[in-house]
Order: C-alpha cells, then structure tokens, then sequence
C-alpha cells in the first residue's frame, strides 16, 4: 500500500513542535511590586530585588542591572528587546518570559539548556535535543538549539549578556546556537522576548530573543552539584559547578567551570521503544495496530517490520523465481530468500521464499540505539570589570566563554554486499542469472545476487570546542545623561566529527576475487591489505563476518568545522528632553559583523566513498555587514485623568551585507495604562533574517533515497489517480517497478542570489495588575495576541516532497513545474536537484496568557504562576502560486500548551508543584489530504487516510514536584521528581512521522521516564 499523498506533506512538513518539562516565575507584565510577605520585590526583567528589611538595599544578588550584566546607573535598566534605559517600575510593551536561577533548580532542570528547551519557553513547539541522534541536523549530531514561535532556531536570536552569541556545531551546515556553549551556575536569569527584535538587534531576532544574564556580582565561592536519575536506571545526568567572585574598590572578577555528564538512554531502557509496530487500521477498528502484520508466533502486530524500526537483513535479493514460502510451504514466485537449512529439495535448495512481512527485519543490536545519546560538556566562564576613573567615569569589562562538548551516537547498519554475475563468491544456481543492473560496488558489472546482512553498530563522535572573548569600554559622554559603550567580540569554534561507515572503494575491492582453487579467495587487487568478501552462504548472510574483513570495509573517517565571527558596535544612549510622563530617550549606534564558515569534510566524503551514505563537498564562505540603528522612548503622559501611563517606542536600523545588499526595518510600539492597573500594549514592525553561511556556500552534497521514494514505484497500486496519469504520461510501464535508488544533489544558493527572509509582526494585548487589598494578595493577568508571517524564506523543498508535487500535479509537465528539479534517466533512475533557495512562506498566530498570582497564607507564602498558550495557526507554502497550509493541531504541533507551577515557602523550606500539559490533536489526517496548491481538503483522501491511518494524539500531561531546603543561606538542598506519574509518550501510526518506537520524535514528550533529582548549593 502507497502513501504518496502523506510523503508528499511530510517534505513539507518539518512536524517539529513541543519542548520538555519546564514552568517559572511568568514575568510576561515586568513591574514593581510588594511581595506576599510585605516587602519590595521588583521584578526588572526578570531580577528579583527583595528588600526584606526595608533598608532601600536589594538584599539579592540581583541588584537593578542592565541586561548585559552591567550595573545600571540611576535606577534604571535595560531590558531585553530595547536599548534604552527605563525606570525599573516599567511595564513591558511585548511578551517577556523570565526564567531564574532559582526556579531552574527548583524543577530540576540540569543545565541553562535544558531550562530554556522547555515548555515554558518554547510553547509546545519542538526543539533540537538529543532525541536527534540518528538525524540529520544542522549543527550535527549533540546540537542543542532554541527557536521560539515554532519558526526554528535560525530565527531565534541568542543573546549573553546583551551580546550576541555566535554559532557552533559540526558539519557545513553551522548557523545556530549551540546551547551546550552556554554556562550554568553563573545564570541569574534568562529574559526571553517573544517578539521581532530586527531594528534593535539586527539579523535573525525574527521570532524573538533570549537574553541569558549572569551574575556579575558573586561574591566568595559557590558550588552547584546535581544528579538526574531516570527511574529505568539508564540515562543517568550528573553536573558539578562552582564559581568564586571578589571585588575592590574599583574592580570585580567571577570565573566559573562547570562539567555535565549525561549517559546514553537506549531503545531497549524503555518498554514502549522496544516494539515498534506499524500501527495501522484496518477501516473499521479503532485500535492502534488492528491493521498490522500479526506474528504467527504472538498471535499480535509484528515488532520491527520494515513498516516501523525495521531494516532487511539476514536475506538476499536474486531474480523472481519459484521457491517454498517460509511460513506456509506452497510454492510461488520470489525474489527475496532467506537461509533455511531445512530446505533440501525446494526450487532454492538452502532457501526458502519470504514477502514483505516474513523476511527478517530485527537484530537485537537495534535495541542499543540511543533515544537520547550520551554528551559531556565543560564549560569556562570569566567576567571582570575596572572603573578607569577616567573617559567619563568609564568602566572597562570583559569576559571569556570556552566551551567542550564531547558527544556520540550509534546507528544500526545494514551491510549490502553486491555479488557480479559469474562471481565465484556465489553458489552454482545463483551466479549466472542478472538480478541488478551494475551498482556502486559490484564493479560494473551486473548483479547476480545481493546480500542484505545485519552489520551492527557503527559509532559517530563529536568534538566541540568553542570560545568567545569580548571586552568593551562604558561611560559618561559628557552630554547631559548620555552614555557610551564602546563593545569588541572575537568567537571561534573549532570541532571534528569522526564517523564510523564502509567505504565504498574497499566493499568493490572485496567483491572483486579469484578462487585459489583450495575452497579459498584472494582479492584481485591485494593492494590495501584487501580482505576478500565472503562467499554467499547462510553464515555471512546472517552477519558471520570475520573481524579481518569487517576491519578492511569499515574506517573512521573524520571532518574538520572552523567558525569565526568579529563584532565591534558602539552605543550611546539618554535623555533628550522632557515630556508630561518623563524625559525622552534616546539610543543610536553603529555595528559591525564578519563571519568565517569552513566545514572540510572526511576526504573519504568528498570522493564519494562513504557507501549509502552522503558525500559531501567542503563548505567555505564568509561574510560581513555594516549597520546603524536607532530607537526613541516618548513617555507622553503619566499619572493624569484618563492616562496613568502613555509612551510610544520607535526603532529603525539599516543593514548592508556584502553577499545581498541592504534592508530597512523598522518597529513601533505603543503602552497605554488608562488607570492604574490596566494597562494596553501593541506593537508593529518588520524584521529579516540574513541567509547562514550554510545556506550559501553548502559545499555540493550527495544523498540518496531508497527506490520506493519513486512516486511511480508499482504505481498501478498507488491510491492517487493522478500519480497513476502522470507516470502512465512519462512512459512507464504499468508494470514499472524502480530498481534504482533516488539520487539527491543539494547545495548552497549564493550562486542563484540567495536574498535575506523578510517578516513582519504584529502583537496586541493587555495587563491587568488591580490594587488589591493585602490581605488578599498580588495578581497579575496578561493576555496577548501574535501574528508573524515571514516571507522570501530560505528553504530546501525536500526531495521526497519535490517528486510527490511533480508527479502528484493536476497538470503534469515533466519539464515544468516543480518537475524542473527532478530528472529521469535512460535506464528510470532519479534524480532531484535540492538546493537553499528564496521559496518559502511561513505565518504563525496565537494568543498568550499569563496568570501570576501570591499572597501569605498561614505561616507561609504561596506564589502560583501559569502560562497558556493557543495557536490559531500555524501555516506554509512552498511557492506563491501555492495556498497556505495549516499544519495547527497537527501531531506535532499542537494548538493548546500550558505550563503550571505553585511553590509555597514556609520559613527555610519551599514545596514546588508544576505540570505542563500538551493539548490533543486532531487534525493530522485533513492537513496530509490537503492539496498543497488550493488549500482544499479532498473528503475522499482524508476518509481513505482514517481508515488506515492513527495519528490524533491525546491530552499530555507531566508532572513534577520538589521540596527545597535553605540552611542558614549558606546551603540549599533540593529533591524531586519529574514525571511523577510515568507518563509515556502517545503513540501513533507510523510512516507521516519520525518516531521512536510509535511515538512521534518530538522534544515535548518526555522519554525519560519518571525521573528523579536532587541538588546542592553552597556558598562560602
């Protein structure tokens, strides 16, 4: 049975959403307020302030500060989003979420990545973690990234300290962040701006930014320890930090080392890993699997077919001919055997016949594959400042990051070996007859038999090293209250990856052998230490392979990644003049960026000598831009009838980059409080995102895809009429059967002009903070509306999407179209060209509520604080003549989110509860019907998909819960547990998406399991 329509959609698709276990203090409205216990808490973007004895000093470490750690001058802050200085009773104009460290370590979140991966920040949309281990991702294996609105990373900006973060990986596709660089025991907080940003920060804050401040005020040692234990027993995670800050009079230093250890959680640590099914229905069940291949042994739906996990082995493939059926023993026609002793007078002596479902598709090695692979990390941080006394007050600072993170993965292998007609490697009733035209191994000549073999696991390794050091000069400009801040970066990544693969050379060189006459072969190019291929026989089918030849056809070929960014800016910002409700404000300034990719791949690559595997050419560019921007803060009225508050806020940069030329945006915005306590909040502006590197010079790859990727692959039995039409038109037979895999081409798109995305955002909400009585506490609600659509976005159609829309067109042209990208050869092969291109469009809208909420009950103070979050879409199209295609409330990407925590803290002890919870959805089968180019949902498809077909997902609720012990502020212990009630993840059919087991690869479920945790601080 066909899916065509369903591979169609999931190349369009990438079906990523939801990130894992998180909940914070929601700062979404940024103000000053009493606290539950009666003192001043003054949340500053973030910074918690308490002034528990009432002295006018913040007894916090967080003593009002700029968003990139500096001291504030004045009482004022900067927070993220905007360059000008605001009094700390502000409230903010855009969405903000604020995470602390505190609340980091009261919901067990090991490092500052896993916080940030989390569904309070991410919102139900899916990040790249280490669930990606057997995926091609760009940054390479281990990557860890952040893109918020479901738009991906590339366009989420990452800032430290207020400074743009540069970024790291492995292989030529580098452009994001990798979170792993980021510290964790010196975080103070992480401010997150769910808003464009462009005219304030330039390239890439399409979706919004994160803002990760440090504490640059530590004081004598610190040291944070934490143990993460997964109830299963594997997948262990363990962190040790520590940190020693000291100040004079006119200095201050903090360094910091921090070392994470996570172990590798394998498919078969889970139960619900360890039998994937294919999970389909049989048109009037409705339970997950009643369609499925039932194992005769079981009585149940088979684990580990080649629709779900599994991968042929342990058989060969020869020319149809009759043979004994495996399971029943009739004979019929075949050309798939697999050794079978028994059979000593069937047509195959030695053989017996197998289908689809009855070939062996399973090796217990396939249960060490890694669900979340194994990382180690070391991380070193500095920070130091010194008042000059000089240049207006000035104050030098710096500060250093070095990063290393050593990861791995192993993916199960299936060896092919191709056997030449006349080979003496084969069997007397093998050798003679063609099976195969000649491959990449079989030495040009045709194939007689091919052995699909179950080889095992084969290991890729990763090695990261980034570093980044800045250093700037800040102070008085001598006019009136205006400042500089005179800013340098230098950051460099310097990363191998090794990769454990056959090469394609010496599996040829294996095949090619002379007899030696004494039941023995030798190669016929002996060059290499060659090893000869084993003879075709049940042994060497079933993987008996000899450590001489398995080390012969296998090598660890290893690639070199090299990044470099410069950035130099100078900002000066303050008061212009005054107005009803303060002074006018204003910051302008100039930056410049240049930034170096070089990926040099294994040699062994670029030759095209990995066997199935993709070559790839080296990926060397760079890049470099000049801007000037500007923003101007107008607080118009204040604390009059009918405006408690009214300021506008407007800002505008021009960019000019070298590889594109230039671009304007622009943004405004607008805060209105009519009284006291309600206050309205818009905003309006553009924003662009610079194409990466990567996607301009992408040295030329080469992939391949397997044969039933052909749309036209037995297309008599396809369930799409037009399929059948249109390869019916390209002169296949009805018989057609591809032979030949899919070749894919892909590369950069600098040669074609490659230009920035552009988008625009629009947001509008309200804040709602009544006066209340004490004694009935604090409360806070905002709600708010988003709309981002971003257009001339940088994309790859997808291979498998571009021959499904070639030949799934209404008006078939094979030269037009998006057939354009896909040829046929004389002998039928495929081929799809797949390059970075201006294509895409993207829109997301959703409305966002905050709900903050504390008060002294008892001898306590209990805090309660939750976000929701519901997408109203979430939508794409390919090209402008296409119809956007809502993908909202599809499988992986949900329309309902939310996040919920209560802490109640009674004198040295705090209890935590939180859940997020991930709304059901149901909308998986209309979106794959939905034709791409009129929007229209065709009845017919979507009935045929739901009755074989299961993807809606139910409501999914985590749960977590710690208790937080405080000694004399000198000691902080902290024990829980996540996913109290050991929640699985759901499961679905499998072919429209990804999955483990038969659980959709999506960040926001949990694979972990319940999972237990503990941590301790102590300062000194």
């Amino acid at each position: 049975m066909k899916f065509d329509s369903l591979a169609a959609r999931r190349g369009r698709a990438l079906m990523l959403a939801g990130a894992g276990l998180m909940a914070v203090a929601v700062a979404t409205p940024v103000y000053a307020q009493e606290n539950a216990s009666g003192s001043t808490q003054a949340t500053v973007g973030g910074a918690d302030c308490v002034d528990a004895d009432a002295d006018g000093v913040c007894d916090s470490t967080t003593d009002a500060t700029n968003a990139d750690g500096s001291q504030a001058a004045g009482g004022t802050i900067v927070v993220t989003g905007s360059r000008i200085r605001r009094p700390d009773n502000f409230t903010s104009s855009e969405p903000m979420t604020v995470i602390t460290a505190d609340s980091m370590r009261e919901q067990g979140f090991t490092t500052t990545s896993d916080a940030l991966q989390s569904a309070a920040v991410t919102q139900g949309t899916s990040q790249i973690n280490n669930y990606y281990g057997g995926y091609v991702v760009n940054g390479g294996t281990g990557v860890n990234t952040i893109g918020l609105r479901g738009l991906g990373p590339a366009r989420t900006l990452v800032l430290l300290d207020g400074h743009r973060l540069a970024p790291a990986g492995t292989r030529g596709a580098v452009g994001s962040v990798d979170l792993n660089t980021l510290p964790t025991v010196v975080v103070d907080r992480v401010e997150i701006l769910k808003a464009g940003a462009s005219s304030i920060y330039g390239s890439d804050a399409v979706a919004g930014v994160v803002n990760i401040i440090t504490d640059t005020k530590l004081e004598g040692f610190k040291l944070d320890m934490q143990a993460t234990v997964p109830e299963v027993g594997a997948g262990v995670d363990t962190r040790v930090s520590g940190a020693f800050g000291a100040s004079g009079d006119r200095w201050n230093v903090v360094v910091a080392a921090d070392w994470r250890k996570r172990r590798a959680l394998r498919v078969g640590d889970e139960s619900w890993a360890s039998c994937p099914i294919g999970g389909y229905l049989n048109g009037v069940g409705t339970a997950l699997g009643s369609g499925d291949y039932i194992d005769p042994k079981t009585g149940k739906p088979a684990c580990w077919t080649l629709d779900n996990g599994g991968t042929t082995i342990n058989t060969i493939g020869i020319s149809t001919r009759p043979g004994v059926d495996r399971l029943t023993g009739a004979v019929g026609n075949y050309n798939r055997f697999v050794p079978d002793a028994s059979n000593v007078a069937g047509p195959v002596p030695g053989y017996t016949g197998v289908d689809y479902y009855t070939r062996d598709s399973f090796d217990p090695e396939m249960l060490k594959e890694e669900l979340i692979t194994p990382v180690e990390t070391i991380n070193l941080y500095a920070n130091a400042t010194y008042d000059l006394q000089a240049l207006g007050n000035a104050q030098l600072y710096s500060q250093f990051v070095y990063s290393n993170r050593k990861s791995s993965s192993s993916l199960y292998r299936q060896l092919i070996l191709d056997y030449a007609v006349g080979s003496p490697l084969l069997p007397a009733q093998f050798r003679n007859t063609p099976y195969l035209n000649p491959t990449a191994v079989s030495n040009g000549q045709l194939v007689a038999a091919r052995s699909f073999i179950g080889y095992g696991l084969l290991p890729s390794e990763q090695d990261v090293n980034f570093y980044r050091w800045n250093a700037g000069l800040r102070g008085d400009l001598g006019l009136g209250d205006f400042r500089y801040d005179l800013y340098g970066a230098y950051s460099w990544s310097n990363s191998s990856y090794t990769t454990g693969t056959f090469l394609t050379s010496r599996v040829a060189q294996s095949l090619d052998v002379v007899d030696n006459g004494d039941g023995t072969f030798s190669c016929a190019d002996t060059s290499n230490g060659c090893v000869a291929a084993p003879q075709l026989n049940a042994a060497s089918v079933g993987g008996n392979l000899s450590d001489a030849y398995r080390n012969f056809i296998t090598a660890n070929v290893v690639g070199h990644t090299k990044t470099q960014e410069w950035t130099g800016s100078l900002d000066v910002n303050g008061s212009l003049f005054s107005l009803p409700g303060g002074a006018a404000q204003l910051a302008a300034g100039v930056e410049y960026r240049h930034s170096y990719l070089n990926d040099q791949p294994p040699a062994e690559s670029v030759a095209g000598d990995l066997y199935n595997l993709t070559s790839a050419a080296p990926t060397k560019g760079t890049d470099e831009v000049w801007e000037v921007y500007g923003e101007l803060f107008l607080p118009l009225l204040s604390d009059v009838p009918g405006a408690y508050r009214l300021s506008l806020d407007g800002s505008g940069r021009y960019t000019h980059y070298r590889s594109y030329g230039g671009e304007w945006t622009y943004k405004g915005s607008i805060e209105y409080a009519p009284i006291r306590g309600i206050t309205f909040r818009g905003s309006y502006g553009t924003s662009y995102r610079a194409p990466s590197l990567f996607e301009q010079y992408l040295g030329a790859t080469t992939g391949f895809l397997s044969s039933s990727s052909d749309p036209c692959d037995d297309y008599a039995n396809a369930t799409s009429p037009t399929i059948q039409a249109n390869c019916a038109a390209a002169g296949l037979p009805a018989d057609f059967t591809q032979k030949n895999g899919v070749t894919v081409y892909s590369g950069g798109g600098a040669a074609q002009g490659l230009s920035a995305e552009t988008s625009k955002n629009l947001s509008g909400g309200i804040v709602l903070q009544p006066v209340l009585p004490e004694a009935l506490g604090k409360f806070s609600f905002s709600a708010d509306y988003y709309s981002i659509e971003v257009n001339n976005g940088v994309s790859r159609l997808g291979a498998s999407a571009l021959l499904n829309l070639c030949y799934g067109a209404a008006v078939f042209n094979p030269n037009d179209g998006y057939c354009r990208f896909v040829s046929r050869d004389a002998n039928d092969a495929l081929t799809v060209y797949d390059s970075y291109t201006n294509i895409a469009t993207d829109k997301v809208r959703g409305l966002e509520f905050n709900v903050s909420y504390g008060r002294d009950i008892g001898p306590g103070s209990l805090q309660i604080d939750a976000l929701v979050s519901h997408y109203l879409e979430q939508s794409s199209k390919l090209f402008p003549t296409d119809a956007l295609v809502d993908a909202n409330n599809t499988a992986t990407q949900p329309d309902w989110t939310a996040t919920f925590n209560a802490s109640y803290r009674v004198n040295a002890v705090t209890f935590h509860y939180g859940f997020d919870w991930i709304g059901k959805t149901t909308n998986t089968i209309n979106y794959f019907a939905t034709d791409s180019t009129t929007g229209v949902v065709d009845k017919n498809l979507a009935a045929y998909y739901a009755d074989y077909y299961y993807f809606d997902t139910p409501n999914y609720w985590l749960h977590h819960a710690s208790i937080q012990f405080d000694v004399q502020d000198k000691f902080e212990f902290t024990v829980g547990v996540r996913n109290i009630f050991n929640t699985k993840p759901p499961m679905i059919t499998s072919g429209g998406f990804s999955v483990y087991g038969n659980a959709p690869l999506y960040s926001g479920y949990d694979y972990m399991g319940r999972t237990f945790y503990a941590n301790v601080t102590a300062k000194f």
